[in-house]
């Protein structure tokens, strides 16, 4: 009895060592290029992959975003360990232009999608899931927003946090004017936000999302606001989502977190244990939308049709 005690604590303080040598490793400055080396005119696509039967979906979209000439090189950063490296390797991802690779994670935590890694040679990293494709224009414009607020989340999918007085709680909603929260299906944000989250979070933080295998974005929106004080910056936008429920063809969705029961609920809860983990609610409010071009809106009648002003062609 006494013998198997003692071989489970020295279990428990091996993983324990392990797991804190690796953190210290990943937090050692040293590993990473300074600040004023990162090149600001380009991004690094950090795409998220898991699910094997999307991976010809995973061509598509690296070969789409290889083409734009701000896109400095791809990553899938692929999570499902199961999945033999053989059949990853075999993975035919042409590129137009960008490089790209494929990064195998060392475990599934959705922690590991923002580990800093030693390779990005950007000031900003692109974070996508492997279901979502916005149009090279979009993409470049997006990129602009950054750049004019590189301490923001710049993205196209909002969502918002509220306080229910009755319940005393948390809510994860969408609201129809305001936002606190970017998702990571596709968002841009400083290279030096991945340190923060993987080093600076506070305790506790990443352990939740790895018992709970959800809310890591929500993590980092808590990470950049706490940083800034200044909410995210929503983009304008048509991104294809394939992997949405919505879509009448949902072969893609099925293994998609936000089809499962419950979903907001357990977002709630996040937001609620984060807001006590942080001993503090940093998220903020923000309430505009980033456009790429301004067209009058005025309608004139021309030949017995309604028509935009500006229209010059013949009825």
């Amino acid at each position: 009895m006494v013998m198997s005690a003692c071989r489970a604590a020295l279990l428990l303080l091996l993983c324990y060592s392990i797991t804190y040598s690796y953190a210290s490793s990943l937090c050692n400055r040293e590993l990473y290029a300074p600040l004023w080396k990162l090149r600001s005119d380009q991004v690094t696509i950090l795409m998220s992959g898991f699910a094997e039967r999307r991976l010809p979906l995973v061509r598509q979209i690296a070969r789409s975003y290889s083409v734009s000439p701000i896109v400095h090189s791809i990553y899938i950063l692929w999570g499902n360990t199961s999945t033999p490296w053989a059949h990853l390797n075999h993975t035919d991802l042409v590129s137009l232009g960008a490089p790209v690779y494929v990064v195998r994670q060392e475990t599934m935590s959705l922690n590991d999608r923002f580990l800093p890694r030693p390779y990005i040679q950007t000031r900003a990293v692109l974070i996508c899931d492997d279901d979502i494709t916005i149009d090279v224009d979009e993409l470049k414009f997006a990129f602009q927003m950054w750049k004019e607020n590189d301490k923001r989340i710049v993205g196209f999918f909002p969502r918002s946090h509220e306080y229910q007085l009755q319940l005393k709680t948390w809510i994860y909603t969408i609201h129809p004017d305001r936002y606190s929260i970017m998702l990571t299906k596709l968002m841009i944000l400083a290279t030096e936000y991945l340190y923060q989250y993987t080093c600076a979070m506070p305790h506790g933080v990443k352990e939740y999302i790895d018992f709970n295998m959800n809310c890591e974005d929500i993590a980092m929106n808590f990470v950049v606001a706490n940083s800034t004080n200044q909410g995210p910056l929503l983009v304008n936008g048509k991104p294809r989502d394939w992997g949405d429920t919505r879509n009448s063809i949902n072969d893609l969705s099925s293994s998609a977190l936000s089809a499962k029961k419950q979903h907001r609920k357990n977002r709630g809860d996040c937001i609620t244990a984060f807001h006590q983990l942080w001993e503090g609610m940093p998220l903020r409010y923000s309430f505009g939308k980033a456009i790429n071009s301004v067209e009058e809106q005025v309608f004139c009648e021309k030949h017995g049709s309604l028509l935009p002003c500006n229209d010059q062609s013949e009825v």
